[in-house]
């Protein structure tokens, strides 16, 4: 007998004004993700502003993912 094994994936993603986090299961599939756009924080500019942008990635992908892992939490307890 093979034991069936549940891996779990932690995506991050950062395009030029966009902050992405996800959380996907081999059982489970999606089970969390959380995006954070910087579309305000550049509107003022008329378009992405690199040092802004790069700065406010740093800032925004730690919150995100412990936002995403408390997330996952509650959706497998709810399962």
């Amino acid at each position: 007998m093979v034991a069936s094994k549940n891996f779990i994936t932690l995506g991050i993603e950062s395009s030029c004004d966009e902050t992405g986090i996800g959380i996907y299961t081999s059982e489970g599939g999606l089970i969390s993700h959380k995006l954070f756009s910087q579309v305000s924080l550049h509107a003022e500019y008329g378009g992405v502003v690199p040092e802004l942008a790069s700065r406010d990635h740093i800032q925004r992908a730690i919150p995100l993912i412990k936002e995403a892992v408390y997330s996952s939490v509650s959706a497998t307890r709810a399962t």
